[in-house]
């Protein structure tokens, strides 16, 4: 009679394991976040956020104007180019702003957005109560608010 022992898979192993699922989830996330982006009438930057708990979507956002006005998100500016109307929302303040009209708790949850966010939207996602945001590629004016958010909860960008 031969015995074999079953093959005990090491820590380290099963981490790796954990990581690769993860990074496929994220990567999944990120994908409909980008479909979502689409959404967005917005000519300069189409934006998109996916709020995401227990692998769950509970909410999605894109940039856009408020509901009830009209969907033109930038004008002409003075030196002849496009300016973004102050009246628009950005993808990952509309997502939270679905959960919460919706009464869906954020706590917990992970934000996946096309663009990392902006000063005023990581104020919203860190009072909201989201663990954890990962972005394709750094916003533009960005001004420091990956750095900020960072220090309060975990922010990574995602390397395709």
């Amino acid at each position: 009679m031969n015995y074999r022992p079953k093959k005990v898979k090491g820590v380290m192993e099963v981490l790796g394991q954990q990581e690769l699922k993860q990074r496929k989830l994220d990567g999944m996330f990120l994908n409909i976040a980008k479909e979502i982006s689409t959404m967005s009438h917005c000519q300069r930057a189409k934006v998109g956020a996916v709020l995401v708990k227990d692998s769950n979507i509970i909410s999605f956002g894109y940039n856009g104007m408020p509901a009830g006005m009209d969907n033109c998100c930038e004008e002409a500016s003075t030196t002849g180019g496009l300016v973004t109307k102050y009246q628009v929302i950005h993808a990952e303040s509309n997502a939270l702003l679905k959960a919460a009209k919706m009464g869906v708790s954020t706590v917990g949850t992970t934000m996946y957005c096309t663009l990392s966010p902006c000063k005023d939207c990581s104020k919203l996602i860190m009072q909201a109560g989201v663990e954890r945001v990962v972005y394709l590629e750094l916003f533009k004016r960005d001004e420091g608010a990956v750095e900020f958010l960072s220090k309060f909860i975990k922010v990574q960008k995602h390397d395709k």
